[in-house]
């Protein structure tokens, strides 16, 4: 059984960075925030609030993902703020025999 346990929340380093990205990712390519939004399928508006400082944090999948649309690492765009949930897992009889 593999079960990743969710990501932690991550951090925007700079709204400013992030505009910057846009203007040109990892292909040479501009993102507007719409375009960006609908790529990682998340509101335009959390796309807005982060560029506009009123929002700083997003879930970790989250941040991957936008650091994927925009062709960076992760850890170029974002920090993580809090440690992933600890996910315990039980095996089953058959997964134990083979333990």
């Amino acid at each position: 059984m593999n079960v990743r346990p969710p990501l932690p929340m991550h951090r925007l380093v700079s709204p400013q960075l992030l505009r910057l990205l846009m203007q040109r990712t990892g292909t040479g390519a501009q993102l507007s925030i719409r375009e960006l939004a609908a790529a990682i399928g998340i509101p335009h508006t959390t796309i807005g609030n982060l560029l506009a400082g009123d929002q700083e944090s997003v879930a970790g999948e989250t941040a991957y993902a936008i650091a994927a649309a925009i062709g960076v690492d992760v850890l170029v765009l974002w920090i993580p703020v809090e440690r992933a949930a600890a996910v315990q897992l039980v095996p089953s009889g058959e997964e134990a025999d083979a333990a």
